[in-house]
């Protein structure tokens, strides 16, 4: 899904950074092109930015991403992507974007692209903070386990509006006892005041075990120069990243709570809330039931008053006003089903349009088609859409009725009101208000099987 372009109006510059490896993942696809709700762990981080008011997004890669360079073109053409061709940490990361930080003259936030889960909320509260002499703010958190996190020690002052000034950022290993007993952690966000962004960046050095440029150093930086560093509290898990396959399904598990929630208070029912697995584009509006276990994958939407029944599956489809859907219903991507449609038990649509009043209730298959208002399809029929080159349509009237197990072979157009008898193979086009039936003859023959038993048992008896 692209982002809208939003012009260059906007109050900050979004770094974000995604040159990681994700070796954790144990995967040919980098990490930040994993999915949340079927959307990019980046492309989440890149959404979140503009709707917090990012101006424009700058996402460093490593040499090899041409995949990832490729998504962010699509995701935002105007985000841009910089290269860091060797890894020396994150200030250095940063710096890789020094020519667009340098152009942008915008306080800078600095992001990361596996954290899918961070609100607009916690990035415009970050960069409102930096006024007056704060150069520096950190997004911070209280961990329920701060192991290995680094702990923000904070001063009781705060400014006029009401953030709390930041002393230093103290690494887990190199913590005292009583640091370790910190619980506010270090998320990794950190924005940067315009004027102050590149000279503090550029001052960081690589005097530490690893030889890296730390980001962290930044804040040692500015309270060198005598400016100010500041804190903003975030949730935990709206921060929390992601560095293997169980943390993404941690964090999948977290989003999906959360929009479940916001869909609810919407005005939407779910019977079984936890079994419920919405899209990142998910649209339902109010006075729509969801029985349990029901899959949205991208791109549905669904109007108001609809049902949707158990275990039922959805892609990029559109569910009409008051239809019944289900249970065990796949409607495909390019299905749009009208008013009051009824879509029964182990029917599957793709690319067609179902009018109003119109029902497939039953073991069907309807793809390439249209579908006529109360048009009614038997069980078991299936559109032959395909002929093992290219695709067909099939057309069908309203009022149209189309007996069971018949298989209506494209290109294919039933009238209006016309009828086709059960099992019957449809080759050619019916009229308006015409019976069609293909089947052969039924014949019966009289006392054929005592004769064929008896074929059959002294066939038996020879055998022996």
């Amino acid at each position: 899904m692209t982002i809208e372009n939003s012009g260059t109006d906007g109050t900050f510059l979004a770094v974000v950074l995604a040159a990681g490896q994700g070796t954790r993942m144990r995967s040919t696809t980098p990490k930040v092109l994993h999915e949340i709700a079927g959307r990019s762990m980046l492309a989440h981080v890149m959404v979140t930015a503009r709707a917090a008011g990012a101006a424009r997004t700058v996402v460093v890669t490593s040499p090899a991403q041409d995949d990832v360079r490729a998504h962010v073109e699509h995701t935002d053409p105007d985000a841009t992507t910089v290269i860091q061709h060797e890894q020396h940490g994150t200030a250095h990361a940063v710096l890789s974007a020094a020519a667009e930080i340098e152009a942008a003259k915008l306080p800078v936030l600095v992001l990361y692209g596996d954290t899918p889960l961070v609100r607009a909320v916690t990035l415009s509260a970050a960069v409102d903070a930096l006024e007056d002499r704060t150069s520096v703010v950190v997004v911070g958190f209280e961990a329920e386990d701060p192991t290995d996190y680094g702990r923000l020690l904070v001063h009781g002052d705060t400014d006029r509006s009401g953030h709390t000034s930041l002393e230093r950022i103290v690494e887990h290993a190199d913590a005292t006892a009583a640091e370790r007993a910190v619980t506010f952690c270090n998320s990794g966000i950190v924005g940067l005041r315009a004027s102050a962004a590149l000279p503090l960046l550029k001052a960081v050095t690589n005097d530490n075990a690893k030889g890296e440029y730390y980001l962290t150093d930044v804040v040692e930086g500015a309270r060198t120069n005598g400016d100010r560093a500041a804190v903003v509290a975030a949730q935990e898990d709206a921060v929390r990243g992601v560095n293997s396959r169980a943390q993404l399904a941690e964090v999948e598990a977290i989003w999906q709570a959360r929009r479940r929630v916001e869909v609810m208070e919407s005005g939407v029912t779910m019977l079984a809330p936890d079994t419920v697995t919405l899209a990142f584009d998910t649209k339902i509006a109010s006075d729509v039931v969801i029985e349990p276990n029901v899959y949205f994958a991208p791109g549905v939407t669904v109007e108001a008053g609809a049902r949707l029944r158990a275990f039922s599956y959805f892609e990029a489809a559109h569910i009409g006003r008051d239809a019944i859907v289900g249970p065990y219903a796949r409607l495909r991507p390019e299905t749009r089903l009208g008013e009051k449609v009824r879509v029964g038990n182990f029917v599957e649509i793709k690319k067609a349009d179902v009018a109003s009043g119109a029902k497939v209730n039953h073991l069907s298959y309807i793809g390439d088609a249209d579908v006529g208002t109360e048009a009614n399809i038997g069980a078991g029929t299936i559109t032959c859409n395909y002929d093992g080159f290219a695709k067909h349509k099939t057309t069908i009237g309203p009022r149209a009725f189309i007996g069971s197990n018949s298989a209506l072979v494209a290109p294919v157009t039933i009238g209006e009101d016309g009828y086709v008898g059960s099992g019957s193979v449809v080759t050619k086009n019916v009229s308006a208000g015409a019976l069609a039936v293909t089947r052969a003859p039924q014949v019966e023959k009289a006392g054929w099987v005592e004769k064929f038993r008896t074929l059959m048992s002294r066939k038996a008896a020879r055998r022996v």
